[in-house]
C-alpha cells in the first residue's frame, strides 16, 4: 500500500489500510487514519492529523508552515477530518501561535485543484471549494458553503452556512448564512492603506498628506491632467506625494480611477 519510493518519517503514525503513492513525503508528527489514499508526489508536513477515508491527489502540499511573518517556528497544527477530497496542487497551512494554533477542516469537503487554505482557518462540513478559490488567514467557513472558481475570502472574514460565493467574487466582510454573493463591478480604488502605513512608521502628517493627494486624484472629480497639477503643488511639502507623481509619470497603462 506504500510505494517503495515514498519517504516516511519514523515518527509518522499511518494506519494499515492507508495507500501512499510514488515519491510522496510524509514528515514527522503526521497521523493518517484508516482508508485514506495519498497520490504520488504529495508532501504532508506535521504536526498534522488526517482522519479516515480521505483522498489526496498528486502534488498537494498539506501541513506546511503558515505564510505569516509573525510565525517564529512555534508548534502549531493542521487537523483534517474524514472523507475529504483534496485535489491537485491544493495547499493547506498549519496555524500560528497567536492565531489559535490550529487550522481545522471538517468532514466531507471538496477542495478542487489549486485551492489554498491559509493558517488558522476553520472550515465546517460539506463545503465545496472550486478551482483556484482561496482563503486568507483566520477565515471561517460554515457547513454546506460553496466557493466558486477564482473566489477569495479576506483574512478574519466569516462565511455562514449554506452561503454561495459566486465566481471571481472577493469577500471582504462577513457573509450571513444562506446569502449569495456575486461581483457587480470590477475592482476600484477604495482609499489608502493607512493602517499599513502606520505599521511602517508613517506619522500623522505624512498620512494626512497622502490622504489629501488621494482625494485630489480620486474624489475631486478632476480630469487627470488637472489633478496632476494640484498634486504638483502638494508635492512641494511631501516626498510621498512626489513619489505618487513619479508613478503617474512612469505609468504606461490606464490609471485605475
Amino acid at each position: 500500500m506504500i510505494h517503495a519510493t515514498a519517504q516516511i518519517d519514523p515518527s509518522a503514525r499511518i494506519a494499515d489500510s492507508v495507500s501512499i503513492g510514488a515519491y510522496s513525503v510524509i514528515g514527522a508528527d503526521v497521523v493518517i487514519g484508516e482508508g485514506t489514499t495519498i497520490g504520488p508526489h504529495v508532501v504532508i508536513e506535521g504536526p498534522t492529523t488526517i482522519g479516515r477515508d480521505n483522498r489526496i491527489s498528486q502534488f498537494a502540499s498539506i501541513g506546511g508552515p503558515p505564510q505569516d511573518k509573525k510565525f517564529k517556528g512555534e508548534r502549531t497544527e493542521l487537523v483534517i477530518g474524514d472523507r475529504n477530497l483534496i485535489r491537485e496542487f491544493v495547499t493547506i497551512n498549519r496555524g500560528t501561535g497567536d492565531g489559535g494554533g490550529v487550522t481545522r477542516i471538517g468532514n466531507d469537503n471538496w477542495l478542487l485543484a489549486y485551492v489554498h487554505v491559509a493558517h488558522d482557518c476553520q472550515i465546517g462540513n460539506n463545503v465545496v471549494f472550486s478551482n483556484y478559490s482561496a482563503l486568507a488567514g483566520h477565515a471561517e467557513i460554515g457547513d454546506w458553503t460553496i466557493l466558486s472558481g477564482f473566489s477569495g475570502v479576506h483574512q478574519f472574514c466569516k462565511v455562514g452556512a449554506h452561503a454561495f460565493i459566486g465566481m471571481g467574487c472577493l469577500v471582504g466582510s462577513d457573509v450571513p448564512p444562506f446569502v449569495m454573493m456575486a461581483n457587480e463591478t470590477r475592482g476600484r480604488p477604495r482609499g489608502i492603506n493607512s493602517e499599513g502605513l502606520k505599521r511602517r512608521g508613517f506619522d500623522t502628517a505624512r498620512i494626512a498628506a497622502i490622504k489629501r493627494a488621494y482625494r485630489t486624484l480620486y474624489m475631486a472629480g478632476l480630469p487627470l491632467a488637472e489633478a496632476r497639477e494640484q498634486l504638483l503643488a502638494q508635492a512641494e511639502g511631501s516626498e510621498d506625494v512626489r513619489q505618487m507623481l513619479d508613478f503617474l509619470d512612469r505609468s504606461e497603462r490606464a490609471l485605475a480611477r
